[in-house]
């Protein structure tokens, strides 16, 4: 491993240590000696004209403490190192990216990535949302939080009679509303609630009416979860132990055991390293669509399977042009095979497809792939070399028949979901989708160490990965955090403090204009008295690091700082997150 070390004491170059060691430990894992020959980098602002130096800041900057704080109506620090963990899958890929692009013909010695850069990939789907033509609700949400200070309760999370703390899954309405009447609650309430639930996912907020909460209070977890299981709802109870009950590998890779014959000769450049490969992908929502999107950024030809009349998510609001942001936020630029697959014809087409492809990818349920004949087993006969990558949410976690794997029950049954609030809330997932978006990374770079591992064996491989095994990946820790640990509001926004204000915090009380051993009481009414910027130089002057917060993410694209990392057109939509040379 090489390690491409940037100038000390230069905050735009300083190295980012957690996303470093998630790299590393990728790169182990891939099991190629020639990652060695690759160097690599990752710092904390890459291109973007923002001063930036740690992982909170990044948070504050690029728009994650509002997205992850919309729920509790003002912005909130993930309480675990997100984006940093994101900027090292990225940098494995880099990595194995550029090896196979050498193969390509490419020369190729070095990759560089930054956290903050990350960030602004974790937030592709909201960040489109936000700058599409039709408004994004979920930007003008009126705060939760009251005046207090204290964040309000969030998420989708609910507390049964006998103090089990759980998450709820219904993927339909029809899912939704049984489990209400089950458990008596009155229908009009169960009626106004499901938009706002089903919706979650997209906008990272849940309002549901109070009278929801109250029900399930009055009744046992035992009569909850049978009335999920009569329904076909799904309950899990959420995890109070920030570590996970079981740590999968991030993935794993199963040899085929007959060679694969020739590959496809490619001639590739280093902005453009998998070049001349060809992608098929089957699937939906966030966790496949985003391992595309990725292959797709390093220079892959993306064919995306889709139903005759296209993916029903194309035309969810807000929409640019004529689909919707979101939707396209992780698909465009892939070309567009509509098939029926539950046909006979169908799934010779998708065989036809794949015979010319190197990668086919999906995130169907447990069994789906081998019902309809489109296992690895059935498409090595019609591609010998092809990499079977499969995207699931639990993976072998829990055993054959898991329950369903969406986002908030991995992180809730994973540990994440207590690992993301500060030890003063209870524990709750956050409703940005933090797995989907690392489990689709993490197919992604399952899938690129598969392909060195074709190179060097001329086999092909499955791939399995899970949201479970991605979830894994986030460093963990029993967060403890002090009164200013949470952004520090002003008359016009918050302020970000780096770790100075807590250090010695009389530097924070001074810079605001009072005296040294002024409390954390007086500290926050005075800075709600003046605006952001007028803070600002004497924060800096103090010596105290201090970092305005996004709480606009239209906002954050129109600012000439990101221009370097973002692409506006209908939307505005991340560039590619590496720089080869």
């Amino acid at each position: 491993m090489t390690l491409c070390v940037p100038r000390a004491g230069d905050p735009a170059t300083a190295t980012a240590p957690v996303a470093v060691g998630v790299a590393a430990h990728l790169l182990d894992l891939v099991g190629d000696p020639a990652t060695a020959t690759v160097g690599w980098e990752i710092d904390w602002q890459g291109p973007l004209s923002v001063p930036l130096a740690d992982e909170r800041a990044v948070q504050a900057a690029c728009g994650i403490m509002h997205v992850h704080g919309r729920a509790a109506g003002r912005p909130a620090p993930l309480a675990v190192d997100y984006a940093s963990t994101v900027a090292g899958l990225l940098a494995a890929q880099g990595v194995c990216a550029a090896l196979l692009a050498r193969a390509g013909g490419a020369d190729v010695t070095q990759v560089r990535t930054s956290v903050g850069q990350a960030a602004l990939l974790a937030l592709a789907q909201y960040l489109a949302a936000a700058t599409a033509d039709g408004d994004d609700p979920a930007e003008g949400l009126p705060s939760r939080a009251g005046s207090g200070e204290e964040p309000a309760p969030a998420g989708c999370s609910f507390v049964s009679a006998d103090g089990v703390r759980f998450e709820l899954e219904a993927l339909d309405a029809g899912r939704w509303l049984d489990f209400w009447r089950l458990l008596g609650a009155d229908r009009a309430d169960t009626g106004r609630g499901w938009r706002s639930f089903q919706q979650r996912f997209a906008t990272a907020t849940c309002m549901l009416p109070p009278a929801l909460s109250a029900t399930v209070r009055q009744a046992s977890f035992t009569t909850v979860r049978s009335a999920a299981d009569r329904s076909g709802a799904t309950v899990l109870p959420v995890r109070q132990d920030p570590l996970p009950p079981t740590v999968a590998p991030p993935w794993t890779l199963t040899p085929f055991p007959e060679p694969g014959g020739t590959t496809t000769a490619r001639a590739c450049r280093a902005a453009a390293p998998l070049a001349g490969l060809r992608v098929v992908e089957s699937a939906r929502r966030v966790q496949g669509p985003m391992a595309g999107h990725v292959l797709r950024l390093l220079g892959a030809d993306v064919v995306r399977i889709e139903p005759p009349g296209g993916d029903p998510m194309r035309g969810i609001p807000p929409t640019a042009g004529t689909t919707s942001a979101r939707f396209s936020a992780l698909n465009a630029g892939k070309a567009v095979a509509e098939i029926d697959f539950t046909t006979d014809a169908g799934r010779r087409a998708v065989r036809a497809l794949v015979s010319e492809a190197d990668v086919f990818l999906h995130n169907w349920a447990p069994g789906k792939a081998a019902r309809l004949g489109l296992d690895a087993e059935d498409l090595r006969t019609a591609r010998p070399g092809l990499v079977y990558a499969w995207a699931s949410g639990w993976g072998d976690a829990l055993g054959p028949q898991p329950p369903v794997g969406t986002d908030y029950l991995v992180q809730a049954h994973s540990g994440l979901a207590a690992a993301v609030r500060p030890a003063d809330e209870p524990p709750a997932p956050s409703l940005m989708t933090l797995t989907d978006v690392l489990g689709g990374l993490t197919c992604a770079q399952g899938v690129l160490a598969a392909l060195l591992a074709r190179r060097r064996t001329g086999r092909g491989v499955r791939v399995d990965s899970s949201l479970y095994s991605a979830a894994a990946l986030v460093p963990r820790g029993r967060r403890r955090p002090e009164a200013l640990d949470r952004p520090l509001r002003t008359r016009d926004g918050y302020i970000w403090l780096g770790p100075q204000a807590r250090e010695r915090p009389e530097l924070l009380a001074r810079a605001l204009g009072l005296g040294a051993s002024a409390g954390a009481d007086a500290i926050a009414s005075r800075a709600r008295v003046r605006p952001t910027a007028d803070w600002l130089p004497g924060l800096a002057a103090a010596g105290v690091a201090a970092t305005p917060v996004c709480t606009s993410l239209a906002d954050l694209a129109r600012d000439p700082r990101f221009a370097p990392a973002l692409t506006v057109g209908e939307y505005a939509a991340p560039l590619a997150p590496w720089e080869f040379s």
